[in-house]
């Protein structure tokens, strides 16, 4: 990761978070919990939060086309809201000696282009694909190891993205009509 790229405030805000968690549990003995999100969707979700499965499904329900940044070989995971809930109750319950830090993710990996063909099947679009230039420090490739959580936690996601989709562009046709 680039520490003074475009995207360095939220790669670093989240590092810098998680040392000052782990500083305040040596030096007080506080206890805590971390846990590593991982692109959670799903209802409740506002529709022009600029994450990629709301920009999706608000563009095809509007029937405006959808942008793919790049040519929409890299990959993402996605994590529906109620398995990533699952797991951090989990984490939070869990005993005093595990205090993380925890990846907790969908570790199925999708193209953005598998993403946008989903989505419009999901909301029976006929919108197209736009491409433009993919942004700086953009990864390639978000796939979170959810070994600890597996094994610690007892901890896997169940619902599949075509599942959640169906959930969360139900959500979304609500607020639009």
């Amino acid at each position: 990761m680039n520490p003074v790229g475009p995207r360095s405030c939220y790669d670093e805000g989240k590092r810098c978070a998680e040392t000052l968690f782990f500083d305040y549990h040596r030096q007080h003995q506080l206890d805590i919990k971390v846990v590593r999100i991982f692109n959670t969707y799903g209802p409740r979700m506002h529709p022009n939060d600029g994450r990629v499965v709301s920009n999706m499904i608000m563009q095809a329900l509007q029937g405006n086309d959808l942008t793919i940044f790049g040519d929409g070989s890299q990959t993402r995971s996605f994590c529906y809201v109620d398995d990533l809930i699952e797991g951090m109750m989990l984490a939070f319950n869990s005993g005093p000696n595990f205090t993380g830090p925890v990846n907790l993710g969908n570790p199925t990996e999708f193209t953005i282009l598998e993403l946008a063909e989903r989505v419009l099947t999901a909301t029976h679009s006929k919108s197209k694909l736009t491409f433009k230039p993919l942004p700086v420090d953009d990864p390639r490739q978000r796939k979170p190891d959810i070994s600890l959580a597996s094994s610690t936690l007892g901890w896997t996601p169940r619902v599949a993205l075509q599942d959640g989709l169906k959930e969360t562009v139900a959500y979304f046709r609500q607020l639009t009509n």
